[in-house]
């Protein structure tokens, strides 16, 4: 197991840790949380290889994907630098990427009732106007969980505030700050339910947010 005990914050600079190679030629991950080797409960970075693929599979309790770089490809379409997934319970695909790629996945933590079906270019979405000058482009919202990004202009402050059931960010660019550290882009972090801070940010920075999703 790696990082399951949800009551502990953990901070990860996945820039600073090493590639593992996976089962599947020229597929390469940094495993962030992970249930079992290869099933459960699983947070990783990804990385394909120009022309490296899997075969068709499903993913049992769904697959979350942000896209970070490259072009992620599978029978449905290929999905640029900002794409997000969300794959529920069910649905089977063979991805790949001809010219390689990055992605966040998340596998096999989805709740039992949320079986919706995403696919959004953050690229093409309109964002809306959050707290302060805060830009939002909510991802996702089922029961108590909800996924977005979050684009913080340069000099932007939050107020002290509850994670509620749970926070965790990856810092996607820019910096990420506050009372206890300075998180520069590629870092993951996930924070229990009840952890408090008061965020900001010296440079323009951009995150993927999810909260409300960790256990009590």
């Amino acid at each position: 197991m790696i990082n399951m005990d949800f009551t502990k914050q953990v901070v990860i600079d996945t820039k600073s840790i090493d590639w593992v190679a996976s089962p599947r030629a020229g597929v390469w991950r940094k495993a962030l949380a992970r249930e079992d080797a290869e099933r459960g409960h699983a947070t990783s970075i990804v990385r394909y290889d120009p022309g490296a693929k899997f075969p068709v599979h499903g993913h049992p309790l769904g697959e979350e994907i942000l896209v970070l770089s490259g072009t992620f490809s599978d029978e449905t379409g290929d999905y640029g630098e900002g794409t997000y997934f969300r794959n529920p319970q069910g649905f089977r695909h063979s991805p790949f990427s001809d010219d390689g790629c990055e992605i966040l996945v998340k596998l096999h933590q989805f709740a039992m009732n949320d079986d919706q079906h995403v696919c959004i270019d953050s690229n093409k979405a309109n964002w809306h106007q959050g707290h302060g000058n805060l830009k939002v482009l909510p991802l996702h919202q089922h029961e108590s969980e909800s996924v977005a990004l979050v684009f913080w202009p340069a000099g932007e402050k939050f107020h002290q505030h509850v994670h509620v059931g749970g926070e965790e960010i990856y810092v996607i660019s820019g910096e990420f700050i506050d009372e206890n550290g300075r998180y520069p882009a590629g870092t993951w972090i996930r924070s229990p339910c009840m952890s408090k801070h008061t965020p900001y940010v010296a440079e323009e920075t951009l995150l993927w947010v999810k909260v409300g999703h960790l256990p009590g």
